[in-house]
């Protein structure tokens, strides 16, 4: 660029945005998979109960961690803080599923930690401690974890989740003093602060970071900006997604393809765009209190922390669109953040960079690489913030950098719908506590506008993913239904003592995960429910052998002791589940029999046939249930009537069950189009004739 290269800066610039994005897209497509996009929505459904494979492997580790490295350095319009929050995750689980053996790193006294609910805690940890890795916020990430991925919180989580982060702060703290000289790169520049708001409070002595009565209906409009920008944002994901989805499932080929399209575009707009922009002289606002004699450096660069680019202008000038698109996203936020700064970008510079962050963030989230969506739109909703403050003029007194973090704050609230969290993050990122009212004001409006037209757009993801996530609520027609009303057969049991070839015909024609046992004659009076076994119980039986029995007779407790160790039963890594296909049984054992009382849980969760599907749905979801058996209400009959699963609680199975409910009044408030379409008429019909 300084020798008016400008062709072959710009094949320099897009070559090395396409290579690195190609790779991470490629590790992602052939490696793992699981790796791609922010993780939070897969780690929010594994909270919930839904344990998709192998999303904490670590193979899927290594992958996010490289792979997003690669990806935020392609200037993809995409963040670090969801792949941040995933890697948490993951080395979490690692622990929690006892470390890995096929690696050899593992250790004896990691066993302890091998169950469910553990296992959930050190997840939950893990993913807090992600969040204060990213944006230097511990006590942000503690609540995040709380607010946005936590099904269950118990009270000892959160002085674990407040420890795990603290350590987390102290050690990121420890590396930036390390890096202090410069010697990790752009690593630790900004302290612990990522966005320091508070030193550039004073401009000649004057406090400009106040704010009075007369302008909280600014506030109020930026709250209701970034919900309708935030809802519209989450339509468009959805869409682009479904149509990213079609494209990738055609192949590796064809993500690659789309990885190096979308990066073409991004390069385009990213090096195009500023050569429209007008050249500026170099700014003094703020010169004094950084420190700095001068505006310039003996290269006609312009001081201010290097956040400031020349791009194609002369020396003592500088391109205010090339300093936001050719930034890494934190020095473009905090120029944004920067107080006493109103005349520093042009309108139409802010109007073409918040256009273009606003789409590229909608194109850029799909590509099969690790990708976070939490800084763009911080980025984003910085930009329009600025813009409607250049747009008001005088007519507000708030500081343009002010305004800007309240955009940041409304533009969270109105996609990703969370508030404490948010609230709590981006005080500690400015560090200033004279902006909480506002914050939490902006965020209070923009969510519950916005809650109004869709969904979050983590739960839009999940939705696309197929992860069936519960919901803290009942829908308002479960009350209508009773459990009777969704089970779904046929129902397969198993006796207590079975034959072997009907245990493996059972487990090889269908795909559930757990089987009532039910004792008939000899072994009981009458038919009678004795338990729930686990398939992949079953499985490690029918791996060991051990109690094969050539007639049909109930084991002792005594021949029991020994031959099994609590190892042997414990929850497998995740993705690593044992298959019927590879358990080989020859045909005379087909013929034996084996004894499933004493590996059957006897006092699983049961609810009679009768009772509210609302009811049902809060124990399923509080206790944090994966089945759930059904009993009947008269003793005649079957001890057993079904077992509801995640599944029998989702609305589309409910809805294709009882066709009738859709056309009912049982229906969640949503802004729908002809609603829309009639308070907007009877908005201008009060207008006209109020005038």
């Amino acid at each position: 660029m300084e020798s008016s290269s400008y062709w072959t800066a710009f094949l320099v610039f897009a070559g090395a945005n396409l290579a690195l994005l190609l790779f991470a897209s490629s590790i992602t497509a052939f490696i793992a998979p699981a790796a791609g996009g922010s993780g939070i929505p897969e780690v929010k459904a594994y909270l919930n109960g839904v344990d998709a494979p192998n999303i904490f492997s670590l193979r899927t580790l290594a992958v996010k961690v490289i792979g997003n490295i690669a990806a935020v350095s392609s200037s993809l319009h995409v963040g670090k803080a969801g792949p941040m929050v995933h890697t948490g995750a993951c080395i979490a689980a690692i622990f929690g599923q006892g470390g890995s053996r096929k690696y050899g790193l593992t250790w004896r006294w990691l066993r302890y930690f091998k169950n469910d609910r553990d296992r959930r805690d050190l997840v939950t940890i893990g993913a807090g401690a992600g969040v204060t890795a990213a944006f230097r916020a511990p006590v942000g990430g503690v609540l995040f974890a709380l607010e946005s991925l936590s099904s269950w919180w118990r009270s000892a989580l959160i002085w674990r989740s407040f420890f795990t982060t603290a350590v987390a702060a102290v050690v990121l703290r420890l590396f930036i003093d390390l890096c202090g000289t410069g010697r990790c790169g752009l690593f630790g520049q900004g302290g612990l602060i990522m966005y320091d708001v508070r030193s550039t409070a004073f401009v000649d002595g004057d406090l400009i970071m106040t704010y009075h009565l007369k302008d909280i209906p600014t506030v109020v409009l930026i709250g209701v900006i970034g919900a309708l920008l935030g809802a519209l944002y989450n339509f468009l994901m959805a869409n682009v997604l479904r149509l990213y989805t079609a494209v990738n499932e055609r192949g590796a080929g064809h993500k690659l393809l789309l990885a190096a399209a979308v990066s073409l575009l991004t390069s385009c707009c990213l090096f195009g765009l500023p050569w429209f922009a007008p050249c500026r002289p170099c700014p003094t606002a703020g010169m004094k209190n950084a420190g700095l004699a001068s505006t310039t450096s003996s290269n006609g660069t312009c001081h201010s922390l290097n956040r400031f680019r020349r791009f194609h202008c002369p020396a003592g000038n500088y391109n205010d669109l090339a300093s936001l698109f050719l930034n890494i996203n934190d020095d473009a936020i905090r120029n944004l953040y920067s107080t006493g700064t109103n005349d520093v970008y042009h309108p139409g510079s802010m109007l073409a960079f918040f256009l273009a962050s606003y789409f590229l963030g909608v194109l850029s989230y799909g590509v099969v690489a690790p990708s976070g969506l939490f800084v763009p739109i911080i980025l984003t909703g910085a930009t329009y913030g600025r813009l409607v403050a250049m747009l008001l003029g005088d007519h507000s007194g708030l500081d343009h950098g002010l305004v800007a973090i309240l955009g940041s704050a409304s533009f969270l609230g109105g996609t990703l719908r969370m508030t404490v969290s948010v609230c709590v993050i981006i005080l500690e990122l400015t560090n200033n506590l004279l902006l909480l009212p506002l914050v939490m004001l902006v965020l209070l409006i923009s969510k519950t506008l916005a809650d109004s037209f869709n969904s979050s757009i983590y739960d839009l993801i999940l939705k696309l993913k197929g992860l069936p996530h519960l919901d803290g609520h009942a829908e308002p027609y479960m009350r209508q239904l009773t459990v009777g009303d969704v089970v779904a057969g046929p129902l397969r049991s198993f006796g207590g003592v079975e034959k072997v070839a009907h245990v493996v015909h059972v487990l090889r024609t269908t795909g559930h995960h757990a089987f009532p046992v039910v004792d008939e004659p000899p072994f009981a009076q009458s038919p009678v429910l004795y338990g729930l076994v686990l398939r992949a119980h079953l499985l490690v039986l029918l791996k060991k052998k051990e109690f094969f029995m050539a007639t049909p007779v109930r084991c002792a407790k005594e021949s029991i002791a020994g031959r099994f160790e609590a190892q042997d039963f414990d929850k497998r890594g995740s993705g690593k589940q044992d298959a019927v296909e590879d358990v080989e049984i020859s045909a005379e054992e087909m013929e034996m029999y084996v004894d499933l009382h004493p590996f059957t849980n006897t006092s699983p969760y049961t609810v009679v046939e009768t009772m509210s599907l609302a009811k049902a749905l809060v124990l399923f979801r509080e206790v944090g249930l994966r089945h759930l058996l059904v009993v009947p209400k008269a003793c005649d009959r079957s001890p057993v009537v079904g077992i509801l699963t995640r599944h029998d609680f989702m609305p589309e199975h409910i809805l294709g069950l009882h066709p009738v409910l859709l056309g009912g009044r049982w229906k969640r408030l949503r802004w729908q189009k002809g609603a829309v379409t009639k308070y907007f008429r009877s908005l201008i019909v009060w207008i006209a004739s109020s005038g």
